[in-house]
């Protein structure tokens, strides 16, 4: 493949690079942090059926005041109540989702065994503000009948991540990346920010659903530009650090969750994040493999030009020189035809045919090789945020909790780099998804009091999902062409939306039995983990640019070149393609 013949001669992470990777990198913080965000923008906290006026005494248990805000911090009980009497002396117990006046009560205790007339709460309730000053659930009184609403917030945003997903992995094929970065950025700041200013829940989700597809589009379309613009000695750690970006935010969603209870100020804040990016993007260049899919030569050489100039080298490539062998025969024209002609002739070589998802069915062997990456994509997805939500489990400072979440997926993504770059992509997958079921199915058979064990379980299986699940998007991109390739992240990102919208459904199995996630989530791991030994090694190939070139991936491999060999440019390029 000719179009990596750039890095060779160029860098394959110099200055130019670096500069453009860091900058998008760092925007895809807000996308940690937009998907995180609903963890305290529908946080609901402790609460009770409105009471009247006036009151004078409250109980709970063994606990009394003279307002219900002494008690209501230490109302845990979602099935008990709280005892008040009035000034006029009527004694009302107040529950979560309904009150009763006491008939006739002798003296104020808490226990009565009379007559009690039953009440609806009339949507007035009364929240605890210790811990949160003002969210969306005490704004709307999202409790009770309304309860359905605050859990459809982060389904609903999910779903807009799966439409996101797929829309923009498509759009960004047919007219370019930088054109989605710029969008996606802006609609990230702009529908940030309009969340903050919802006049009801229901604009508040329909915002939300439209930030989601904004996150979702910029998060699936920059893996494919920092791919494109790094050469493959880097391009293991450039990929996988980009989800230590949104690791990144989801540690700022719980810092500012701490410093800021009010929840339209805090979706300001988080907005604002990321907001300098939006500065720069607009300076992006295209890449060079997109730009040579799409014969665009001349932007192709000016680009070669002012990459070799940043980083201090001497540019001896020409964009003739980096087509297809087949294309240069309509190329090499150009050196002897008039202006026009050659205008004409460029024309003709950006004639690309459109490909669409079936494409990724257009054989049997890539087929099976979608079947398998969607495959790993969604247990990634389910794996992750089973491990996740199960980890509220874990009692103590909530938001402490969530930033040691996004804390621990660091050290996950270092050792993913380090062993794809040793043992290769396929050999670092497998055997993660394999210690992910292991370590799922050893939590059933280990006995509730071990405590430890089973938290080191827990840990080890979301250690070992985390690497697959940030390995995959790279692996994605090397085992997709050009002309495809966000597209096939894209689906696949879609697919992971669809894991993503499942896990908070199979969470919910713990009911039927407490490790039944676990288990589900242990099976398929194992599973998918076998099925993942059948794909082909893309550790050292170069990316390819057409169908022909992904399809024989992985067929009539012959041994990998010698570090010597790996010296020359042009003759690591013949080797590359003899592989292929």
């Amino acid at each position: 493949m000719t179009v990596e013949r750039i890095f060779d001669q160029l860098g394959h992470f110099k200055r130019f690079q670096a500069c453009l990777y860091f900058a998008a990198v760092f925007q895809s913080i807000s996308c940690g942090v937009h998907y995180l965000a609903s963890v305290f923008l529908v946080e609901t906290p402790n609460f009770v059926c409105g009471a009247p006026n006036n009151i004078t005494d409250v109980m709970y248990g063994n606990l009394s005041g003279t307002t219900l805000a002494d008690v209501l911090p230490f109302f845990k009980d979602a099935y008990g109540y709280m005892a008040v009497r009035t000034a006029t002396g009527d004694q009302w117990e107040l529950s979560r989702c309904q009150r009763a006046l006491r008939v006739n009560p002798p003296d104020f205790n808490y226990e009565f065994d009379g007559n009690k007339t039953m009440k609806s709460c009339e949507q007035k309730f009364v929240f605890d503000h210790s811990q949160v000053q003002q969210s969306t659930v005490t704004d709307w009184n999202l409790v009770c009948e309304g309860e359905w609403l605050a859990q459809l917030c982060q389904p609903t945003f999910m779903v807009g991540v799966l439409v996101g997903a797929l829309v923009f992995g498509d759009i960004a094929d047919r007219i370019g990346r930088v054109k989605i970065l710029m969008f996606t950025s802006s609609c990230q700041f702009l529908f940030g920010v309009l969340v903050a200013f919802s006049g009801n829940y229901y604009c508040f989700l329909a915002i939300r659903f439209l930030l989601a597809m904004a996150s979702s589009g910029y998060l699936v379309v920059v893996f494919v530009y920092v791919t494109e613009y790094t050469g493959y000695k880097v391009r293991t750690w450039t990929s996988m650090h980009v989800h230590a970006a949104f690791a990144v935010g989801v540690m700022v969603v719980s810092l500012i969750g701490y410093l800021v209870r009010v929840w339209w100020i805090y979706q300001i804040v988080l907005s604002l994040c990321t907001s300098p990016f939006l500065l720069f993007c607009w300076k992006f260049p295209e890449t060079p493999f997109y730009l040579m899919a799409k014969g665009r030569l001349r932007e192709t050489q000016a680009l070669l030009d002012r990459i070799a100039r940043c980083n201090g080298v001497e540019c001896r490539l020409r964009a003739e020189d980096l087509l297809e062998p087949e294309d240069k025969g309509a190329t090499d024209l150009l050196e002897t035809r008039g202006e026009g002609e050659k205008e004409a002739l460029e024309v003709q070589v950006k004639v690309v045919r459109k490909l669409s998802i079936l494409d990724l069915f257009g054989s049997w062997r890539m087929a099976g090789r979608t079947c398998t990456v969607w495959a790993i994509w969604f247990i990634g997805s389910l794996g992750y945020y089973v491990f996740s939500l199960g980890s509220v489990n874990l009692g103590g400072n909530q938001y402490i909790n969530l930033f040691l979440a996004g804390a621990v997926e660091i050290p996950s993504y270092l050792v993913g780099s380090f062993a794809m770059d040793r043992v290769g992509r396929k050999k670092t997958c497998a055997p993660a998804l394999i210690l992910a079921g292991i370590a799922c199915m050893l939590m059933i058979v280990v006995p509730t009091d071990i405590h430890w064990l089973v938290t080191l379980l827990s840990m080890t299986g979301k250690f070992a999902i985390a690497i697959a699940f940030g390995l995959i998007y790279l692996y994605t991109c090397e085992l997709y062409p050009t002309i495809i390739r966000s597209l096939a992240v894209g689906s696949g990102s879609m697919m992971c939306r669809v894991g993503s919208v499942v896990a908070p459904y199979c969470v919910y199995l713990a009911d039927v039995w407490i490790y039944l996630p676990q288990l589900i989530v242990g099976i398929l791991a194992f599973i998918i983990g076998l099925l993942t030994l059948l794909l082909p090694e893309t550790l050292g190939q170069p990316l390819t640019t057409s169908m022909e070139e992904a399809k024989n991936l992985g067929v009539n491999v012959k041994k990998k070149t010698s570090p010597q060999d790996n010296k020359d440019p042009e003759n690591g390029l013949e080797m590359a393609q003899q592989r292929l």
